[in-house]
């Protein structure tokens, strides 16, 4: 047999595609966008709880956090996942039954609010000191200029960086089949996992790779534009009759400043 017609066999048969097809988009692709998007809402709260700890004054709060981040990113993903799926599972079962979702849900989140903090403490610790003095300087209490002033525009400059992370939840997604998962549970790898088993035939698993591939290229290519967008609205403005106050920068600073071509109306 031509070795060509056999590779092409292997990987590009149609008939295993279209057989696989309707079980992946209405099982496989809902499951993986539960696991990832619900992932994602939990290790961001985590995450910014995190990056919080990290960079309190108070050595209770930040040691602890910055152990977790060191032994949650040490860890591989799916070590982490075993040792939540399996070690709890006793827990699981009296609590919602045998379904693995919950606790593979609880590790991947756990994984990615060490990596979510880390990013969040970067880009509040990039915000200039003089925003926090500027917003002091009008009143606010610490806890006001952090929550209004310096986290939101913290956030703003690690955007990209989130979203990656986004994308690395939804390819990690696929690790959760090692905690044993049900016909209607079943997300976009383990379904093509199964129909190669079962055919001996890679097709299916290769279309499982395009879907993740379309969930995932065009979060990379919206990434760069936001990238993009934010070095652009990163340009700092200087005005000539400025008396030394806290630095605007344009696009993202919260704190108001005079309009130095304005002419009083008296």
């Amino acid at each position: 047999m031509d070795p060509l017609s056999t590779l092409w066999e292997t990987f590009f048969d149609t008939d295993s595609m279209r057989e696989a097809l309707p079980e992946m988009l209405t099982v496989g692709l809902p499951n993986t966008l539960i696991l990832a998007v619900s992932a994602a809402l939990l290790g961001s709260l985590l995450g910014m709880l995190l990056a919080i700890a990290g960079i309190s004054r108070t050595r209770w709060l930040r040691w602890p956090a910055r152990v977790y981040t060191d032994v949650f990113r040490g860890l591989p993903a799916a070590a982490t996942i075993l040792l939540i799926g399996v070690g709890l599972a006793p827990l699981g079962m009296e609590i919602w039954g045998p379904n693995p979702y919950p606790l593979g849900i609880l590790a991947l989140s756990l994984i990615a609010a060490a990596y979510i903090g880390e990013i969040f403490r970067a880009g509040i610790q990039s915000v200039e000191v003089a925003q926090l003095e500027g917003a002091r300087a009008l009143g606010f209490s610490w806890g006001e200029a952090m929550r209004l002033v310096i986290v939101p525009q913290g956030v703003r400059r690690v955007l990209p960086a989130w979203v990656n992370q986004l994308i690395a939840l939804i390819k990690d997604s696929s690790l959760v089949y090692f905690l044993g998962l049900l016909a209607s549970q079943r997300e976009l790898f383990r379904i093509g996992q199964d129909y190669a088993a079962n055919t001996g035939n890679q097709s299916a698993l290769l279309l499982a790779g395009l879907f993740y591939l379309a969930l995932t290229v065009p979060l990379t290519h919206a990434v760069n534009w936001i990238d993009r967008r934010l070095r652009q609205g990163r340009t700092v403005t200087v005005h000539p009759d400025d008396d030394g106050g806290p630095a605007a920068l344009a696009g993202e600073s919260a704190l108001p400043r005079p309009n130095p071509t304005r002419k009083d109306p008296r």
